[in-house]
C-alpha cells in the first residue's frame, strides 16, 4: 500500500511534495505575492463585493497536470479563507479536459468574499504556471520511460526570477530533476569560470578546496578532452554541451569506459522531441532549460457561487 505522502496514478505512484517546503518560508513568499498585486493597500473591488462570507469553485479547463496545491492553499490561508480539495483531484494528478471542451471541479474555497477575489488571481498563477511546469516535465519523463532509458530528466537554473520556486516544484511533480536549486547547490563550473581560471584543471582543483568532500562538482565541457581532462582533475559530473547525438554517444561511451562512476550530463538546446537521440546506457542525465522556460500554462478559473 502506498504511503500517506504517495498516490496512486495509472499504476505509477505520485508522491505528495508539499512537506519540501518550509511553511513559514512558503508564507513569506506568498505574501509578498499578495503585497506585490495590492501595493497600494486599497482594493475598490472589494468595497464593491463586500465581506459576506461566501464559497468560490476552483475549475481546471484545460488539460494538464495539477500541481502547485501548497501555493493555492497559502495564499487563502493568509487570507483567512478555508480551501476543500475534491478527493480524486488530488497534486500529480493528470486530467484530461477534453481539451477545453468541460471543465473539471477541483476545490472550494469558503470565506469572505472580498478576500477570496483578493487572493484569486496569486492563486491562480502560481496553479497555473507550477501546473504548466508540471505538465511538460511529465511529458518529457513518460518519453524516455517509453524508450526504456532509466536516467534523470533534469530543468536547469533557467527559471523566472522570484518565482524558482514554483518552477521547481512543478519540476518535481511532474517526475523530472530540479537539478541545482540554486547557485549554492553544487557547484557548476561554465566556459566563463574556465576562462577565468585558466584551465579545467585550475578551476575544478580549487573549487574541491571550497566545496570538500559535501558538494559535487560539475564541468560544463565543448569536447571529448575537456571531459577527460575534467574527470581526471576530479570533477563528479561531466555535461556534454551542445554535442551533436551521434557524437554525444560515442564520447559518453569512451568516457564511461575509462570513468564508469562519473555521472554524465547531456545538454545545449535539447527539447522533449529532440531527446530520444541523446539517450543511450552512457548518459545518465539529460537537461532541458525548455521545462522551466517554455511551458504552456494550464488554463484554471475561480468562480464566486451566487447566494441562493
Amino acid at each position: 500500500m502506498a504511503s500517506s505522502s504517495q498516490q496512486e496514478e495509472d499504476g505509477a505512484v505520485t508522491t505528495d511534495f508539499s512537506a519540501l517546503l518550509p511553511q513559514g518560508q512558503i508564507r513569506k513568499v506568498v505574501q509578498q505575492w499578495l503585497d506585490d498585486d495590492m501595493p497600494s493597500m486599497m482594493d475598490v473591488g472589494g468595497l464593491v463585493v463586500g465581506t459576506a462570507e461566501r464559497e468560490a469553485k476552483l475549475w481546471m479547463k484545460s488539460p494538464g497536470v495539477v500541481a502547485g496545491k501548497v501555493f493555492f492553499d497559502t495564499t487563502f490561508d493568509l487570507l483567512g479563507c478555508k480551501v476543500t480539495w475534491q478527493k480524486d483531484h488530488q497534486e500529480g494528478v493528470l486530467l484530461d479536459t477534453a481539451s477545453g471542451s468541460q471543465k473539471v471541479h477541483l476545490a472550494t474555497v469558503v470565506g469572505p468574499v472580498n478576500r477570496i477575489l483578493q487572493g484569486e488571481r496569486t492563486a491562480l498563477n502560481a496553479m497555473s504556471r507550477c501546473s504548466g511546469v508540471a505538465t511538460l516535465s511529465r511529458q518529457a519523463v513518460q518519453r524516455a520511460r517509453e524508450l526504456n532509458w532509466k536516467g534523470y530528466v533534469a530543468g536547469t537554473r533557467k527559471t523566472t526570477p522570484g518565482f524558482r520556486i514554483v518552477e521547481k516544484y512543478g519540476l518535481l511533480v511532474g517526475g523530472a530533476a530540479t537539478h541545482r536549486l540554486d547557485l549554492s547547490q553544487m557547484v557548476m563550473l561554465k566556459d566563463n569560470h574556465i576562462w577565468s581560471a585558466g584551465s579545467i584543471t585550475k578551476a575544478v582543483t580549487l573549487a574541491r578546496k571550497a566545496a570538500g568532500f559535501s558538494q559535487k562538482i560539475e564541468v560544463e565541457c565543448q569536447s571529448l578532452d575537456e571531459a577527460l581532462e575534467a574527470a581526471k582533475a576530479g570533477a563528479d559530473i561531466v555535461m556534454l554541451d551542445n554535442f551533436q547525438p551521434e557524437q554525444l554517444k560515442k564520447d559518453a561511451a569512451t568516457i564511461k569506459q575509462q570513468f564508469p562512476h562519473l555521472i554524465i550530463e547531456a545538454s545545449g538546446g535539447i527539447t522533449t522531441d529532440t531527446m530520444p537521440d541523446y539517450l543511450c546506457d552512457s548518459v545518465d542525465v539529460v537537461s532541458q532549460g525548455k521545462l522551466t522556460q517554455g511551458y504552456s500554462c494550464v488554463d484554471y478559473s475561480l468562480k464566486i457561487v451566487p447566494p441562493s
